[in-house]
């Protein structure tokens, strides 16, 4: 992959109106759940990244017509619970980890094996906490030492329903098992111990699929589903996605004098803690135009210029935040006052250590942040961004979370290896220097 560097030049407030691509989440969960409902289904605001577009593809390979993606619009041909065929080549799912856990539920139930590959970041991801459930329902697995990537699967036509714990909060792993359930003989049922994002059991009842929800304590909710039913195709109307949003909102919330609005958001409540913890932090925003889309709770943020202060981060909130993390570092570093993130040891096992890289990049430009084994320690307010060349990792939201900082910087900061971005955000810096960023892209 050719490396793309972003120079981005501080200075600037964030006005206008937006709208950022749609929620990854649900798109990679159209393709699957159409491909395996019975019907044709339709599609908007699919998004057109290289993460979606790894599943798109992987169903086409096991045998379902898909047109498109043309302006985020979608037509998938269901081929039924059972009509997946087997693929002739190995499935590549690039850079995306939803990809390859939520395929791994679905393939466990096919009659036939194949195997599950990726990026090199990919290849380092933890993929035991699917393997062990699967493995308990009557799959075969095949994998690399300490369960990482390739996966070699060898589906069984007659799982077993299982009673889960998850080890983990982990939406992945959840819809991983509840997709093998779909196969499965008898009542699937897992217990998650916090909340973690509900998009596939929102979506399997949009497609017709009955899923039973219930909250054992003030964390801990159990789902459940019997095997053998069947999904009726549907339209989806993908809302954009809080997790691309929120760049926009630490932008429009550290630059003074902005005022922004994006448009047509996913407030899915499993997935608000970034507005949650800005909120805590003194952020103005507020939600405008609230409505329901295709069983998703939909809103405008608008976003204005605020003092935000140092807080300690609600354990509660890490879940329904996780992959806001980066940018929400960034917020903190512009905020009066020291933030304390813990409970957030998952951030390790992202696209990069997000822990770990976010801390050097942010030390990098001149900003007190301590690294610990669970979150950080981010002393803000103290000096503005120095001018620093800055590593991400091949990590999207790295690249984006420090283009975001550098607009309180004293001076241009430089960004490395933000190729990745197309995998979550195309047309990200388009829409940045729309609103007020200055970012330059260059291929080297």
């Amino acid at each position: 992959m050719k490396n793309i560097r972003f120079i981005v030049q501080p200075g600037g407030s964030i006005t206008g109106r937006i709208r950022v691509p749609g929620d990854k989440s649900i798109s990679h969960r159209s393709i699957m759940l159409g491909s395996l409902a019975e019907g044709v289904t339709t599609v908007t605001g699919f998004l057109e990244g290289e993460d979606s577009l790894a599943t798109l593809k992987a169903f086409q390979a096991m045998g379902v017509e898909i047109q498109g993606p043309s302006d985020g619009k979608v037509t998938i041909h269901g081929v039924g619970l059972k009509g997946l065929k087997q693929p002739n080549h190995s499935l590549n799912m690039g850079n995306s980890g939803t990809s390859m856990r939520l395929l791994s539920g679905i393939i466990a139930g096919q009659a036939f094996a194949s195997e599950l590959t990726g990026d090199a970041s990919l290849s380092k991801r933890p993929m035991k906490r699917v393997i062990d459930p699967l493995t308990l329902m009557g799959a075969k697995i095949e994998s690399q030492d300490k369960g990482l990537p390739p996966l070699k699967i060898q589906g069984s036509e007659q799982l077993n329903a299982i009673d889960y714990t998850l080890p983990m909060a982990s939406a992945q792993v959840k819809s991983c098992v509840l997709l093998a359930g779909l196969y499965a003989q008898g009542t699937t049922r897992v217990v998650e111990p916090a909340p973690t994002r509900d998009h596939t059991e929102r979506m399997l009842r949009g497609f017709g699929y009955q899923v039973s929800t219930n909250k054992l304590d003030a964390l801990a909710t159990e789902i459940t589903l019997q095997g053998g039913g069947r999904l009726t195709a549907t339209h989806i109307d993908v809302p954009s996605d809080i997790s691309s949003a929120a760049f926009y909102m630490v932008a429009a919330s550290i630059a003074p004098g902005s005022d922004l609005v994006i448009e047509h958001v996913g407030i899915n409540p499993t997935r608000t803690g970034v507005i949650d913890i800005l909120k805590l932090m003194g952020a103005n925003i507020t939600l405008e135009n609230q409505r329901e889309v295709g069983g998703e709770p939909v809103a405008d943020i608008h976003v204005r210029a605020a003092q935000l202060k140092g807080i300690a981060i609600p354990e509660a909130l890490v879940p329904l935040a996780i992959d806001e993390f980066p940018v929400l570092f960034v917020a903190a570093s512009a905020a009066q006052g020291t933030t304390v993130l813990t409970g957030a040891e998952e951030l390790r096992v992202k696209e990069s250590d997000r822990i770990q890289v976010m801390a050097d990049a942010l030390q990098a430009v001149g900003i007190d942040a301590q690294p610990t084994e669970d979150g950080m320690i981010v002393h803000g307010g103290q000096q503005k961004p120095q001018a620093s060349e800055i590593i991400s990792h091949h990590d999207h939201r790295i690249s984006m979370a420090m283009t975001v900082a550098g607009l309180t910087a004293v001076a241009p900061i430089t960004i490395e290896d933000c190729a990745n971005v197309n995998t979550s955000f195309p047309r990200f810096i388009e829409l940045a220097n729309s609103v007020g960023l200055r970012v330059a892209s260059e291929s080297i």
